[in-house]
């Protein structure tokens, strides 16, 4: 089940909040009862099968952008 971060604006509390995807835009009360909570975008890990590397491509050798500009 999908889980969604939540931070309350009364209290400034973050907190997390495990429920189906059709209800990830429903509201979410704080853990200390305040009602004005906003959803917080969060990053997403994706696994995969795959070989040592996990299924994540190998870096391109040179720095960020492939060593063409010398970065």
């Amino acid at each position: 089940m999908p889980r969604y971060d939540f931070r309350c604006r009364a209290c400034g509390a973050t907190f997390e909040v495990n429920r189906p995807m059709v209800q990830a835009s429903e509201p979410a009360a704080c853990p200390q009862g305040h009602r004005d909570t906003v959803k917080l975008l969060s990053t997403v890990a994706v696994t995969g099968r795959g070989g040592a590397s996990g299924g994540a491509p190998a870096p391109a050798a040179g720095g960020c952008c492939g060593g063409a500009c010398g970065c």
